[in-house]
């Protein structure tokens, strides 16, 4: 695994159709384990998933999608349980998977309040317990609403069947009028042999593992069946509080311990990363023999004022992780190596295996990057694999978790078949024949055919009708490639004229094998009912370079209407225009980004074939976030050093706050946070008459001086 390549080797096109294939595996995986609590992954392969997921996100950021993993948490709610929205969200965390992955996290915590090296930070560890999350909210003192995690914004009422839980109390005697605690409902090995030993008695459906019994027996619709279930509650935190419980988080499980809740004794702080990770070993070596399942261990920041410092991502809290078990390999064959062809021209390998199971699940294929990844040479010209490169019928390690999902970690040349050659890289494109080179430090071999290319032609098709862009029903892959082929569908415009096309006549969508008129009528209104997108989906699903859900979202809320974005884009003639000193200001918008996007407007043949396809749409404004703010909605840049806060931490504060933060001074900027240092920007806000403030000036503005 050490020798694996990293994130970093992937080209856009690997990383944009795995993170397709990654948000399906994903949405299915949770809707199976939190909805109908029966997984079809194992944990491990699931958290290498979710990780995988992660960190291309990262490499990638402009190619994350809507139905991205790292914005769900759990499920949607059943429909069988009414609803109850979270006072306060039930977020997931974010997982380690090495002592290393646990340093980053102290380091990011560090960085981002800015702590210098000899400040310390205390952390408390618990066993990660794998059952169902559960909030009980007490109302002077008495239990009147138990709900399940759900997605983290809404869950299931499950009142009635959390009261028949032994461990969870009725009452409390508490002077805080409202507290709400949260917890994992679980089974015991013992008990769940016995569940499972009386099921198969009775001739009942028996259950796969602790966790799913746990979770069946809570989401029963008859809280009979959930009383006569051996279900036991650890309390590990707490949600929306009337009053402080306690100023640190060792502090508040101690108090949940006092009002009669189940707490975890292996539970302890620490004041060091050493004893945090030896307190890990711990755990993991008494594993087997804890009498419950447990998947890993959870740290958090001990002193809840910083956990609010911290504060949370969308989906994740800043100051929690879980460092989770690692999980297994396998050894298979490399039957083949073929080449895809992607809808920026990549040339992707992809190596075909004798199916293995890994963890639970069955890999019969994996990404292999780039040329030099299977020469075992990293985009640095490095040795992986010490050097070892890969063949067609070697033998070769498989795994499932840690850094990617699924790829090979090694491969055994004692094994290599008599006669083996080394694998010969296509300078010619499979698809149509064209050169295919790689540019300067570019580690991708790419097809120079261009639109004449079928394979870029098509993938770029489906890019347009994907989940993250105008995700039309009834139009998916394999419609588009058949349209495709029989020249109905050349270009995105045409989709839309596909009605006034072959609606009608003998050529028509109704005469066609497997469609009839029904069918077709179907596909015709789902069309049109796509012809209204927003402005950030649309400029998605132009499938420009480095252009990802999330960009396009930042960019149609920067410059607010299409219309505005076009006439930018006509304008950028030099990199020196204002237009082009604009983009780049637009924090998160870098060079390679920008040049993308000039490139695709200033190519005659594509920006012809945008603007076809926008003529047929209604491309709505971004929307302004409501806020009573006094930044929501305002362009802010920050510059010079900042005391009180970390960049990061000013950063993240402004964007909660509605505000647009740049990287640069313009005419647009509204305000300048200026610290010592600030330099040339001030001085530019200065010339341009723009509002600039002083740290403690900021801190007052928005009310938190």
């Amino acid at each position: 695994m050490d020798n694996a390549a990293p994130v970093s080797e992937l080209s856009e096109e690997q990383a944009a159709a795995e993170l397709a294939a990654l948000a399906i595996q994903l949405l299915s995986a949770n809707a199976a384990y939190h909805s109908d609590d029966s997984p079809i992954l194992d944990d491990a392969s699931y958290d290498a998933l979710k990780r995988r997921n992660t960190e291309i996100e990262s490499a990638f950021p402009h190619l994350k999608r809507d139905d991205s993993a790292s914005e769900q948490i759990g499920f949607s709610p059943s429909e069988k349980f009414t609803k109850i929205r979270h006072a306060q969200r039930m977020l997931s965390l974010s997982n380690a998977f090495d002592a290393d992955d646990v340093r980053d996290f102290d380091k990011q915590i560090r960085k981002f309040l800015g702590l210098s090296g000899d400040q310390s930070v205390a952390y408390t560890a618990e066993p990660k317990i794998d059952g169902l999350s559960l909030s009980l909210r007490y109302e002077n003192g008495k239990l009147v609403q138990a709900a399940t995690r759900g997605d983290g914004e809404t869950g299931e009422n499950v009142t009635a069947n959390a009261l028949t839980i032994t461990d969870v109390p009725h009452t409390i005697k508490s002077e805080i009028s409202r507290l709400e605690v949260r917890g994992e409902v679980y089974m015991s090995h013992e008990d769940f042999a016995k569940l499972n030993a009386s099921q198969s008695q009775q001739g009942e459906k028996t259950f796969a593992n602790p966790r799913n019994a746990a979770a069946g027996s809570l989401r029963q619709l008859d809280s009979a069946i959930t009383k006569s279930r051996p279900l036991k509650f650890f309390a590990y935190a707490w949600g929306h509080l009337s009053s402080p419980l306690a100023s640190s988080q060792i502090g508040g499980i101690s108090q949940l311990a006092e009002l009669g809740f189940s707490t975890n004794e292996l539970t302890k702080r620490f004041e060091s990363l050493d004893d945090l990770l030896d307190h890990y070993a711990n755990i993991e070596s008494q594993r087997a023999s804890l009498g419950y399942d447990i998947d890993g261990v959870v740290y958090k920041v001990d002193d809840l004022a910083l956990q609010e410092r911290l504060g949370f991502r969308s989906t994740t809290p800043r100051w929690a992780i879980a460092h989770k078990f690692p999980a297994e390999t396998a050894w298979t064959r490399l039957e083949a190596i073929e080449i895809q062809v992607g809808r920026t021209g990549a040339l992707s390998p992809v190596a075909r295996l004798t199916p293995v199971t890994v963890g639970g699940v069955v890999v019969s294929n994996v990404t292999l990057h780039n040329e030099d990844y299977i020469e075992g040479r990293d985009s640095k010209g490095a040795s992986i694999r010490e050097g070892r490169d890969l063949r067609e019928g070697d033998w070769v390690q498989v795994y499932r978790a840690g850094d990617v999902i699924p790829k090979i970690a090694d491969v055994d040349p004692s094994k290599r078949p008599t006669g083996s050659r080394p694998f010969m890289f296509p300078t010619i494109c499979p698809e149509c024949n064209s050169e295919a080179v790689r540019e300067n430090q570019d580690s991708v071999r790419r097809c120079t055919g261009g639109l004449i290319c079928p394979a870029q032609a098509v993938e770029k098709l489906k890019h347009f009708v994907g989940r993250g862009a105008f995700d039309i029903e009834g139009l998916g892959a394999k419609q588009v490639e058949q349209f495709y082929l029989d020249g109905w569908i050349k270009e995105p415009a045409h989709i839309f004229l596909l009605q006034s096309n072959y609606g009608s006549g003998l050529q028509r969508l109704s005469n066609r094998e497997g469609w009839g008129g029904k069918s077709a009528d179907n596909l015709f209104q789902a069309i049109e009912d796509k012809r209204t997108i927003s402005f950030g989906r649309f400029l998605y699903a132009l499938g420009i370079r480095h252009v990802g859900e999330n960009t396009g979202k930042l960019l149609a809320n920067h410059y607010g209407s299409w219309s505005v974005f076009r006439d930018v884009m006509t304008a950028i003639s030099t990199n020196g225009s204002p237009e082009w000193e604009e983009l780049l200001g637009i924090d998160g918008v870098g060079e390679v980004m920008a040049n993308a996007l000039v490139s695709a407007f200033t190519n005659p043949e594509e920006s012809a074939s945008i603007d076809r396809m926008a003529e047929q749409l209604l491309i709505e404004d971004a929307e302004i976030a409501e806020s009573d703010s006094p930044v929501a909605g305002k362009i802010v840049v920050f510059s010079g050093s900042l005391e009180k806060m970390t960049r990061a931490e000013a950063k993240a504060t402004a964007e909660s706050l509605g505000a647009k933060v740049s990287g640069s001074v313009s005419k647009k900027t509204d305000l300048l946070v200026a610290g010592p240092g600030a330099g040339s920007k001030a001085t530019k806000a200065a010339s341009l008459g723009i509002e600039t403030l002083d740290e403690d000036g900021w801190l007052e503005l928005i009310g938190k001086a």
